[in-house]
Parts: structure tokens; sequence; C-alpha cells
């Protein structure tokens, strides 16, 4: 029952009940509960292993309504007419781009490889380049089937997603994607009817691991690929199409071509249009620019918009050591909410103050509604602070609460027996090096 409230609760997996899946004689049941539970939005994988990438899977058109599930992939592109060393130092960039956002790694995802020359020989050198310096998901980016299937002889067997077939090469493509058991990308730009005819076509002979590219025209386009975008994915989910129930792909990656100007302009609008596609359903981006004030706007935003919105950013209750605390450093309390927990503990280490943090569990709510919906109390904190054995570090018994607590600060002092005195620290972390500096040292303890 536990796993069917799950289930229901798109919480978890039906591939994860064992006897459903291995068992002959559950083989109906699985397909009859596929066919209920399965997601709209086809899931795609790409690549295989531990990097291996998913993008679609989704149920819901707006993220209030349940939640998104895989966060949009994020390709860096390199191409067959980049030399050697640029070709290396992208792939590099790629795998080191790691930035810690409350507690979580935000990276990027995949590398689409291009053709730029139309050279079979040269694409597949590029790709083998890429591929012996990477474990990462690969998208191959050709229109010339030769190129693909030269490719493809490289890294057929590392599943990587083809991009992409068209209503000039939709065959080839087709063939290419059946024979490797590959994904496949459908490209025709502002061509909502196109695309449905070649992906019906593709469906028909038998591809179900596709994704559309309905295009992406940053000068004088933008209006047009909203509306695209919107348009697709709202078929799927609200008129039921099944023929555009597929993840979604956008090219920030073509500011660079389409407009003129500085290269950081286009990093920007590469970065706009990468933001504006997030919002937009996109399940899979290719970007161009690895510099950090473009990438890092888009990580974020992605990361924000696939939380889930039924469970708070948390981090696991108990006592923190900050710094190098003696007997007589301050012990201070805050919330296990992510975001309030890392903010305080980043301006505690940046005012370099020596300290114990007693992060209380407050179903990972901030302290001001955790303190207004009781979902904090003075003995939760009281048990807490037992629980956390900080009377054995300390030789003084004195607790600082946020100012945002203060009006529990009484009652936590009744609620350990009065064992604990209870200060208020300030409104803001950021003043807690001043209060330690100042109103600290002077207490007696």
């Amino acid at each position: 029952m536990a796993f069917a409230v799950k289930l229901v609760n798109k919480e978890t997996l039906l591939r994860l009940c064992t006897p459903l899946v291995t068992e002959e004689r559950f083989k109906r049941a699985y397909e009859e509960l596929w066919k209920m539970l399965k997601p709209p939005i086809a899931e795609v994988e790409i690549g295989t292993g531990e990097r291996k990438v998913k993008i679609g899977g989704e149920y819901v058109l707006h993220r209030h309504e349940l939640t998104y599930f895989n966060p949009t992939a994020i390709a860096i592109d390199v191409s067959d007419d980049m030399g050697e060393e640029e070709i290396v130092g992208r792939v590099k960039k790629t795998e080191d781009f790691i930035f810690t956002y409350i507690g979580m790694e935000l990276k990027l995802d995949m590398l689409a490889i291009r053709s730029v020359l139309n050279d079979q020989t040269r694409f597949r050198e590029t790709v083998k380049k890429v591929a012996d310096n990477t474990d990462l998901p690969l998208m191959l980016c050709a229109l010339n089937p030769k190129a693909m299937e030269a490719a493809l002889q490289v890294v057929g067997d590392r599943r990587p997603l083809l991009y992409a077939a068209t209503e000039q090469n939709w065959r080839e493509m087709a063939d290419l994607a059946l024979k490797n058991k590959s994904p496949l990308a459908v490209f025709a730009p502002n061509d909502l009817t196109m695309l449905s005819s070649i992906t019906k076509t593709l469906t028909e002979s038998g591809l179900t691991d596709l994704a559309l590219d309905p295009g992406t025209i940053p000068k004088g386009g933008l209006s047009s690929m909203i509306n695209a975008f919107t348009a697709l994915r709202w078929k799927s989910l609200r008129d039921g199409d099944e023929l555009f129930g597929f993840p979604l792909i956008g090219t920030p990656i073509t500011a660079w071509v389409t407009l003129d100007g500085d290269p950081d302009i286009k990093a920007w609008w590469e970065a706009c249009i990468a933001n504006i596609l997030i919002v937009r359903y996109a399940d899979l981006l290719v970007m161009h620019s690895l510099k950090g004030w473009s990438l890092l706007p888009s990580t974020f935003l992605r990361q924000n918009v696939y939380n889930d919105p039924r469970k708070p950013v948390s981090v696991k209750p108990g006592l923190r050591v900050l710094g190098n605390p003696d007997e007589y450093a301050p012990v201070m309390m805050t919330t296990n909410f992510a975001l309030t927990y890392y903010t305080v503990k980043s301006d505690i280490e940046t005012g370099k103050v020596d300290c114990y943090l007693l992060v209380v569990d407050s179903e990972g709510i901030a302290v001001d509604c955790a303190v207004a919906g009781r979902k904090i109390t003075p003995d939760s904190i009281a048990e807490e602070l037992k629980n956390s054995g900080v009377d054995q570090k300390v030789k003084h018994r004195i607790l600082t609460v946020p100012g945002k607590a203060a009006r529990l600060s009484g009652e936590i002092e009744d609620a350990t027996k009065l064992e604990w005195k209870v200060v208020v620290g300030p409104m803001d972390s950021s003043g807690i090096p001043k209060f330690v500096n100042t109103e600290w040292k002077s207490m007696d303890k």
C-alpha cells in the first residue's frame, strides 16, 4: 500500500517494483499499470552508465500542479572546425564546471559535437577526440547522414542523441537510429505541421525515443519561439496529442550566428534565451559560452524550477562545528531550511566566527515561517539542544536564537528547565560577526 501511494503521488517509479518487472506472471499487470502511469511527455535516456541524462518524463504543464521531474539538460558545443587544443579545452571546462548552491552541486550535463565542415572524416575524428576525453553523454549534430554514420562507428555504443531528422533526411536518420538504438531529434523550424508529420512517420517506423526541436530564432523570432514551445507542451498535456508528447530541444547557441556584435553581447543573449526556454518547457539546451556569468543564471534557474515544491529543500538537523570553537564559544540556533542554513553558515565563516551552530528540524521552513507555523517549538528546540551533546563541549549555558525567533526565548528557557539562558541575536545573519565581537564578548558567562 505504501508503494502504491507513492506511485499515485509520482514519488517513485513503477520499475522499482521488482516482481512486476522480473516475474512473467505479472507482465500483463505491469503493462496495464504502465499505460495508466506513464508520463504524457516520454522520458528519453541519452548516454549510458551513471552519467546518462534523462530528458522529458513530465506530467504537468505548470510546476505547482505536481512537480517537474527531469531538470533541463545543458549541453556545451564543440565543432569539427576547432583545433585539437580548443576541443580538449572545452571538454575539460565542461567537465570542471561545478558550483555549489545551497548544498547542491550545479553541473553541465552533455557535449554537443557539431559537423560544421561537412567532412565525414573530420567529424569522425572530432567525435573520437571528444569521446576519448570524457564519458559525458554526447549529442551528434550533423544533417548529413553519411557524417552521422561515420561518427556512430566511433560512439554508437554510447547511445548518443542524433541531431537531427529533417524533411530531407528523415529516412536515413531513422535507419541509423534504429540500427544503433539511439534517440533521435526531429528538426522543423517554425513549422509545427511538418514537425508533427515527420514525428508521425518516425513513430510508425518503430522509433519511440524522440526529441523535438521547433527552432530557436533569437533575432526577430523570440515571440514565435515562445509560442511554439508553449503550443507543443500544451497540445501534449492538455489536448492529449501523442505526436507532440516528446522532450523539447532548444538551441540558444543560435545567438552566436544570428546576432551581430561583441562576443559578450552574444553570450548575454544566449543566456537570456536559455532562461526563457527553461521556463518554457525546454528539456535540453545547446549552448556555446563557457563563461561563468552566462551559465550560472541558467543553472540557478534550472535548480529552482525543478525543485519539488512538495518538499522544501532542507539539510540534516543536528550540531555543526564552525571554525575552531573553544569551551566559551557561542552556541547559536537556526532551522534546517537549506537556504537559511547555508546563508547563516556563510556569514559565520566570512566573519571568521568560531561557534557551535544548532540546526533544528523545521521541516525545511525558514525561521520566521517556522515560528509562526509552529514548525519549531520551545520543546523541539530544547530537545535538539539536549540531544546535540553541546553541553559537553561548552562550559556556559547560553543559547543565541535568531531575532525572528525572539518571542520563543522565555519559553525555550522554561523548556530546558532553566538550565539554559536564551539571548536574542541579530535579525539577519549578516549581523552575527558584529554581535559576537560586541555583545557576546561582553556577556557574563
